[in-house]
């Protein structure tokens, strides 16, 4: 292709798109792609997960701004663009049984109305590869699962002409992936890695959780190698100082062991629209040479 290729990332909270395909949207910046994240909501009801900064009355008071300020330190970091959707966050709910959502809250919204600012974006930036999460959310955040719905529905209406009316000349997308970065076999290589090494691995827990659940393996379509941008995901992880502890398990695996022993971050392709073969190693196969 001889215009610039483009890759839009759907999240749902500011800091998502650091810890879920970060390392391939700084891999393909270098390249010059041209990346946009799209974050659907503030981040508002997130808690503020690093022990530093917990019962920091300016951060409690201010989370909103505190965590847009943190996403542009992360966008920076990463080198990519990024639009907010407007939603508000919907918090996790806790109990037995689960409280209700919040009113007005973004997983209440209904689902073709949500996925019009989606769409106008779409159409705006007119990526030929979108990322977003499957139909559990890649956990099951009742904002990530809204984050499926929407882009789903947005992913398909973008390019029809009579749907969203008034939202920009029509485009449609080529290919559709989940991020699919939190899975068992790069779960597993690492664990084993770290014991092999005699270090203490951090997913033992995960690992008994899967089993107990009898989590089904996703299919892996696509492995993207990216190792040299590792420091860089955790750099841009780190910019969202509320929500990641710097001592804490995203950071217990040493950095020359990720890099040697699982070098890619993987994807589910869902939706394509060009001929491709699989497995892959880029999310623009099919497209850069059609």
């Amino acid at each position: 292709m001889t215009e610039q290729l483009r890759l839009m990332a759907v999240h749902a909270h500011p800091d998502d798109e650091s810890s879920k395909g970060a390392a391939t949207m700084a891999k393909y910046v270098s390249e010059g792609v041209d990346v946009l994240v799209a974050t659907c909501t503030g981040g508002e009801r997130g808690s503020i997960l690093n022990p530093r900064l917990q019962g920091d009355p300016y951060i409690e008071e201010n989370i909103h701004e505190v965590r847009a300020k943190e996403m542009e330190e992360a966008r920076q970091i990463l080198g990519v663009r990024q639009a907010w959707l407007g939603f508000v966050d919907s918090g996790l709910p806790e109990g037995d049984p689960l409280p209700p959502l919040p009113e007005g809250c973004f997983a209440l919204q209904d689902t073709e109305e949500a996925a019009g600012p989606l769409v106008r974006l779409i159409r705006e930036f007119r990526p030929h590869v979108i990322t977003t999460y499957d139909e559990n959310g890649g956990y099951p955040h009742p904002d990530h699962i809204m984050t499926h719905k929407i882009s789903m529905v947005a992913f398909e209406a973008a390019g029809d002409p009579e749907r969203y009316p008034g939202t920009g000349e029509p485009w449609e997308p080529l290919k559709l992936y989940y991020n699919q970065g939190f899975n068992r076999p790069r779960t597993m290589a690492l664990h084993n890695a770290m014991l092999e090494r005699g270090l203490d691995s951090p997913y033992g827990e995960w690992l008994k959780r899967w089993e107990e659940f009898q989590r089904k393996d996703r299919e892996l379509t696509t492995y993207v190698p990216c190792a040299e941008f590792f420091p860089v995901r955790d750099k841009a992880l780190i910019a969202h100082a509320t929500q990641i502890d710097p001592d804490g398990g995203w950071f217990k695996v040493p950095m020359e062991i990720q890099q040697e022993v699982w070098p890619t971050e993987e994807y589910e392709l869902a939706r394509s629209k060009v001929e491709t073969s699989l497995p892959e190693s880029d999310l623009f196969a099919g497209i850069r040479h059609n």
